[in-house]
């Protein structure tokens, strides 16, 4: 499959100024300002692309203030990356679909993987399972 890809002036007017910084320039959104994701099934997608990124069977309250999953959707799209940004060593997680930023990935997580993808909410939407 082809890679997703636009100019950032496309990209911007497709997002919206929050969601094109934190995507397409590797930014952080602020903490606790996705608090409100819904709690049906459903999948979470790229925001930019619309791949199918996360469950929301493997989203949990891990209290870091973004969303967090203990595991990616089967098959899911991600890329990981060394992130040596703000004097730290973190695990970039992008799309490789679209190379959206979407968050870090930390051991810190619950079972049964203890992974913690702590993900930007801006960078994702969410599509609820048919019932």
């Amino acid at each position: 499959m082809a890679k997703v890809t636009k100019t950032d002036a496309q990209w911007l007017e497709q997002l919206g100024e929050e969601a094109f910084r934190v995507t397409r320039k590797a930014g952080t959104e602020r903490a606790f300002s996705h608090e409100g994701f819904p709690k049906a099934a459903g999948t979470f997608k790229c925001v930019c692309c619309g791949a199918e990124l996360f469950r929301q069977d493997t989203k949990y309250d891990s209290g870091c203030g973004w969303p967090s999953f203990y595991a990616a959707a089967d098959g899911a799209p991600i890329d990981e990356h060394v992130d040596r940004s703000f004097g730290m060593v973190r695990t970039e997680v992008t799309c490789s679909e679209c190379g959206a930023h979407l968050g870090h990935l930390f051991d810190d997580g619950p079972a049964p993987t203890g992974q913690r993808y702590c993900i930007n909410g801006v960078s994702l939407d969410f599509e609820a399972d048919e019932s």
